[in-house]
């Protein structure tokens, strides 16, 4: 079982994404994302496989959360920055999590 220890060391972010690039070296389709979680923690990096739901235009201006306290990730290419988080729909496509109202970046999630 975890604990709310456990639970409270992860460093889980909301942030709004400015710029989607296509990530053709990846192994699974994906997009690179920049998002933006505010002041103390600025720009960040991230590769999703979310390319069955999301368009680079319904992206662009969306707020995500992430776990910003992971280290850096290889993938091909690429460094990944931060896990953005999402669930799976009923094909196992990524569904992604957000808050159901616009909110301060880098609001962090409890």
């Amino acid at each position: 079982m975890a604990t709310i220890e456990d639970f409270e060391r992860l460093d889980i972010r909301v942030g709004t994404v400015i710029a989607v690039d296509p990530f053709p070296q990846a192994r699974k389709a994906a997009w690179k994302l920049t998002i933006d979680f505010g002041g103390e923690l600025g720009v960040k990096r991230s590769s999703a496989q979310i390319t069955v739901h999301y368009s680079q235009e319904q992206l662009l201006g969306r707020q995500v959360l992430a776990v910003v306290n992971f280290p850096p990730r290889q993938i091909g290419p690429f460094i990944s920055e931060v896990l953005t988080l999402g669930v799976p729909d009923a094909n196992g496509a990524v569904v992604l999590l957000q808050p159901e109202q616009t909110v301060p970046d880098g609001g962090r999630m409890f």
